[in-house]
């Protein structure tokens, strides 16, 4: 048993054979799992791929429609804003508006303020006419029958002491400035912006048509007679200066009709209307001067924004100092606010040319 066994060999050829052949195996089976491995990781990426790509694209869209909600967005905002800026414009549209309302409102107050004034006015206006026509009806039988017209004061009242309408030629001269137009300055400057028909029925206007209507009917039969206005010019009304027949009632009649067309307006020449006295032929031989206060423009006609009083008194006096000697002048002063030297002023120059100054009451005529 000894000797069989020292007999036997080992294979060395055999067992590395099967040692390589294992290896290859195992290194054949280690290759295979490892290509394996990566063709799963391969698939793996290749899916995660796929899926950011599906993600990107997805967030593409939702990129995309949230540029489009902005713009419209946008564009909203855009147009509110220009609905606010046009609500804006319209807002102060309606405020300028409501405010030139506001003020026309006011102003038409003011208007309607003036107009209640005028027609209370007027209304008294109306009242004076309808008792003087009362009047001149109830005495119409008593007149004398020596005047064309028929007009007298109110009752026995001695209005026209010492002055006599008389003489060959009498010039009735009328003072036609726009401080006829009221007594008052504040009157005044309120009346000159009104219309020519209300300038036309001022109650202080309307008395001196009637007063001049007055002197006129005081006229003598056998006498002439001419009516001059006068401003910053002097005209007549009938057209010349032509000396008219106190019997013809179409002269007189159209002489007033002429005067009641004249609104008062301008300022106040005294020496204009005497160089147009100056001119008449025959020389008037009594003169009726109605007017409201001294002069405030010269024969040149230069106007001043401010006349003074002492100015207007040298005025007056290089007008007079231009009056043909021998010419009576007979004033009839009306009321003037703030005219101080005025009454004086005329006082003297009726007592030096021989005639008659008087200021009459607010019912004559």
């Amino acid at each position: 048993m000894a000797r069989r066994a020292g007999k036997r060999r080992l294979s060395v050829f055999s067992l590395s054979f099967l040692d390589v052949m294992s290896c290859g195996f195992g290194a054949v089976v280690l290759i295979f799992l490892i290509i394996h491995h990566r063709a799963d990781m391969t698939a793996s990426v290749h899916d995660q791929d796929k899926e950011l790509l599906s993600e990107s694209r997805k967030l593409d869209y939702l990129i995309e429609r949230q540029r489009e909600t902005l713009a419209e967005l946008r564009e909203r905002l855009e147009a509110t804003r220009r609905r606010i800026a046009a609500a804006s414009a319209e807002v102060v549209a309606k405020v300028e508006r409501r405010e030139a309302r506001r003020s026309a409102l006011a102003e038409l107050d003011e208007r309607t303020v003036a107009d209640i004034e005028d027609i209370a006015a007027l209304r008294a206006d109306v009242e004076d006419r309808d008792r003087e026509v009362k009047r001149m009806q109830a005495e119409e039988e008593a007149q004398s029958g020596t005047q064309v017209y028929a007009i007298k004061g109110e009752g026995d009242r001695q209005y026209l002491t010492g002055l006599f309408v008389g003489g060959a030629n009498v010039l009735i001269a009328l003072d036609a400035s726009a401080s006829m137009l009221d007594s008052t300055i504040v009157q005044i400057l309120r009346r000159r912006n009104m219309s020519p028909e209300r300038q036309r029925d001022a109650p202080k206007w309307r008395r001196a048509q009637r007063i001049v209507e007055w002197l006129a009917a005081q006229v003598p039969i056998a006498s002439s007679f001419q009516v001059m206005l006068y401003n910053t010019e002097a005209w007549f009304p009938l057209g010349d200066a032509e000396w008219r027949d106190s019997t013809d009632p179409n002269a007189l009649d159209a002489a007033l009709n002429a005067i009641e067309a004249v609104p008062p307006a301008g300022g106040t020449s005294l020496e204009n209307m005497i160089t147009a006295l100056r001119a008449m032929r025959p020389l008037p031989d009594n003169v009726f001067l109605i007017t409201d206060g001294l002069p405030t423009q010269g024969v040149d006609g230069t106007r001043r924004r401010v006349v003074t009083g002492r100015q207007r008194q040298r005025i007056f006096n290089d007008a007079v100092d231009t009056l043909p000697p021998d010419v009576p002048v007979n004033v009839i002063l009306l009321p003037l606010e703030g005219d101080l030297l005025a009454s004086a002023s005329y006082w003297v120059l009726a007592a030096k040319s021989g005639g008659t100054y008087m200021s009459p009451s607010r019912d004559w005529p």
